[in-house]
């Protein structure tokens, strides 16, 4: 049967006169859609127009996925806004003659199909899924500060209802194929053996294609569309504020304006998507994702794979790691000193795996993966020993003269210690250089980021497999040198701690709050201190001002000494119930004192440009990527350093010098800035 293969797509013609049309992107492990991809698509789809075929099946010679979406590279490219709407319109023009096709057309999906690899197969007729867990479907363009634009916001409501639809888009939020296939995103969900026998069926058979009901169809007539696009906008409004993420409002405004009618819709999509993505949200947003494949990439340099994992340490920190481990399917054995003590983190645990697994049937596998183990008998198997007790060096010290000797010559010791530095832990070890930080954020289900702490005497080999690790348990890791604070505990701490300072002056927390949120933070300082604990912000704290200098708070020394922790005992700055803070209402016109944002956020630049200064982290983008995966710092604004630059370095430098004046040293800058460019 006929045969005809480009650079990126094979195209075969069987004996039952199905076109199966096969992208397997050139030099590339997943497939993406360059505009050479498209081009050459709609080369393939011109010929099979004047082809007798019977159906076309469109799959991926990959095995890691369908097609992870748009060439984002391609993006940071682009030069105007209508160099971008040029772009937009070629891929309209193409996934229009897919979808005007004569004959049926079927997507068949494997791994993940997102954003314009959805948006392909929205174009198709008949979309079918593998049934692996593993399978994501979604449109998350929002995450990258733009939204669908090879036709997604016309096509996914018109296929399973806007009320469906729209808050996927809004929110970036990929499913499941079991979801996908409840929601009518595709038409079946397969084993993947039978997956080629069911395009085929569905081609040679064509069932009735899916339709959303009447009631689904019903969201988007022109006089609901207005009062669905608000209530839709308060809940964007809720989570994120248009000046810094304009994206899902100009993606509702485009849907109630024009989602009736098809030709303006696409023409008017392309357009918003063409003037968002030139814009500032959207190259930093994209910046950010280029960071995030960066760090990835630092933990592919080894072969080593871990199959035991023994954590001493049930706390907070210590049994979410484990419950983290187990999740990821490792064998994990948590250690404490009663069962007791074991007991909370477990129950922590079912409920992580009863929500993140969803089936019973893989939540209680992933329970059976994780044992208490009060006698430590693990640690003789484990490939990683992962330390999480409190923060004392000489606790600390005394544990691993009993780990030591029991542990496999080849396994990693790791240290979950958030400020300590590695060359005062490793003193009372036999081999010093299999020591390596494994610093954790939390809450560990939620934050990305693993530090990977070297000292002088870490084997760089032995760092390397740290690395390989946490990308083996789906975490971003981040090599950064041992030293007080390490990275990210040593910028944020002069954040929180001006906050303080700022609320013993009598500034409102729920002001100072305001503040950073408004700055682009995901929290406020004041809040954030109560979670993480402040027990946890005067010891870090400490250690670091004895080491760099500064003073720490009476007001935060108080609040220790009272017991008044946080969130966890119910008390801090603020009160808790339920967990939730109990804060005093502002109005929307109530104004932020002047310099309260300059004082938080310029305590974060200048500490940023010290580090760098220091070689605590190699590369600028490292530090940005270390601070917004591990502290929230506004994404849309790039990290820290790009931030700096971006504002100018001199004007910023200016502004900085004049905190100093009139708000003390701290704020003078440091050395450091004279390097920045």
């Amino acid at each position: 049967m006929a045969n005809n293969n480009t650079t990126h797509w094979r195209r075969h013609i069987d004996e039952d006169g199905i076109a199966w049309l096969t992208l397997d992107k050139a030099g590339a492990s997943v497939n993406v859609l360059s505009m050479e991809v498209i081009s050459e698509l709609d080369g393939h789809l011109a010929a099979l127009e004047q082809e007798a075929v019977k159906g076309l099946v469109i799959r991926s010679g990959k095995e890691k996925g369908f097609i992870a979406g748009a060439d984002i590279k391609e993006f940071l490219r682009v030069g105007s806004v209508d160099e971008a709407v040029a772009m937009m319109r070629d891929c309209h023009r193409v996934f229009d003659r897919l979808e005007g096709l004569g004959f049926p057309t079927v997507a068949l999906i494997n791994g993940f199909c997102l954003g314009g690899g959805l948006e392909l197969a929205l174009a198709c007729r008949y979309r079918i899924a593998d049934e692996d867990p593993g399978v994501r479907l979604g449109l998350p363009e929002v995450m990258l500060g733009i939204h669908p634009g090879f036709g997604g916001t016309l096509r996914l409501p018109r296929l399973i209802g806007p009320a469906q639809a729209l808050p996927l888009m809004l929110a970036g939020r990929t499913v499941s194929a079991r979801a996908a296939r409840k929601l009518g995103m595709i038409d079946y969900a397969v084993p993947t053996r039978h997956m080629e026998r069911a395009a085929r069926v569905t081609v040679l058979n064509p069932p009735k294609p899916h339709r959303p009901g009447r009631l689904q169809r019903l969201a988007g007539h022109r006089l609901i569309r207005p009062l669905l696009g608000m209530y839709m906008r308060r809940g964007v409004a809720q989570r994120v504020a248009e000046k810094h993420y304009p994206a899902p409002y100009a993606l509702l405004e485009l849907w109630v304006k024009h989602s009736d009618d098809a030709r303006k819709m696409l023409a008017e999509e392309a357009a918003s998507v063409a003037r968002l993505v030139v814009g500032d949200t959207a190259q930093n947003l994209i910046r950010v994702f280029f960071l995030q494949e960066e760090l990835k990439s630092l933990g592919r340099g080894t072969d080593f794979r871990a199959r035991h994992v023994h954590v001493v340490g049930a706390g907070v920190m210590g049994g979410d790691i484990a419950a983290w481990c187990a999740l990821n399917g490792l064998q994990v054995s948590l250690q404490d000193q009663a069962p007791e003590r074991i007991a909370p983190a477990i129950k922590r645990a079912h409920e992580l795996f009863r929500k993140r697994l969803r089936q019973p049937r893989l939540a209680q596998a992933a329970m059976d993966r994780l044992r208490p183990d009060v006698d430590g008998v693990g640690v003789a198997h484990a490939d990683v020993v992962i330390e999480a007790i409190f923060e004392n060096a000489e606790a600390k010290e005394a544990l691993y003269r009993e780990l030591e000797p029991r542990m496999k010559e080849e396994a990693l010791l790791a240290t979950n210690t958030s400020s300590i530095p590695l060359e005062e832990l490793g003193k009372v070890l036999a081999r010093p250089q299999r020591l390596v930080g494994l610093h954790f954020f939390n809450p560990v289900a939620k934050m990305k980021l693993v530090e990977i702490v070297q000292s002088a005497q870490t084997d760089a080999g032995v760092a390397q497999q740290a690395a390989g690790f946490a990308r083996q348990i789906d975490r971003l890791p981040l090599p950064v040198k041992s030293s007080p604070g390490f990275l990210v505990n040593r910028i944020l701490m002069p954040y929180l701690l001006e906050a303080v300072v700022l609320e013993s002056e009598g500034i409102q927390p729920e002001l100072i709050d305001r503040a950073a949120v408004e700055f682009g933070m995901p929290m406020g300082p004041i809040e954030l201190a109560d979670t993480v604990g402040l027990d946890i912000c005067l010891s870090v704290a400490e250690i670091l001002s004895a080491s760099l200098g500064g003073t720490v708070p009476d007001k935060l020394r108080r609040l220790v000494e009272a017991g008044n922790l946080g969130r966890k005992t119910g008390r801090g700055f603020y009160a808790y119930k339920k967990g939730k803070p109990e804060k005093a209402r502002l109005g929307k016109d109530t104004e932020i004192p002047a310099d309260v944002t300059d004082r938080m956020i310029f305590s974060i630049l200048n500490e940023a440009v010290a580090c760098l200064r220091e070689g605590v982290i190699d590369t600028a983008d490292h530090l940005d990527a270390g601070i917004i995966f591990g502290t929230g710092f506004a994404p849309f604004r790039g990290g820290p350093v790009h931030y700096i630059k971006a504002q100018d370095v001199t004007v910023m430098k200016q502004r900085l010098e004049s905190l100093a004046q009139t708000y003390g040293e701290r704020f003078t800058p440091d050395e450091g800035w004279q390097a920045l460019r």
